[in-house]
């Protein structure tokens, strides 16, 4: 199982805030929501928990989703970000 914080995906935030991938892949303020729409819609296993902090950000909870992928967990949050974005357009 990989863990998938909003923060990875996060536009406004640097690397060293949380984000994981190009600003370019990036998609501005996603919710646990818009991550359980993205992965429902890959076809993914994965299991939510809503009331989990970001430990960077222990005083914000922000959910975070399990997810069961083969690949590496930077191509996960890409394959995430991307599909909000097509989902945002």
């Amino acid at each position: 199982m990989i863990t998938v914080w909003p923060q990875y995906l996060n536009k406004n935030l640097t690397l060293n805030e949380g984000r994981k991938i190009s600003l370019e892949d990036a998609v501005k303020d996603p919710t646990i929501n818009d991550i359980e729409r993205a992965l429902k819609r890959l076809g993914l296993k994965y299991e939510l928990e809503k009331n989990k902090a970001f430990p960077g950000k222990w005083y914000e909870k922000s959910g975070r989703a399990l997810v069961e992928w083969d690949k590496t967990k930077l191509e996960l949050i890409r394959e995430i970000s991307l599909k909000i974005k097509e989902m945002r357009n």
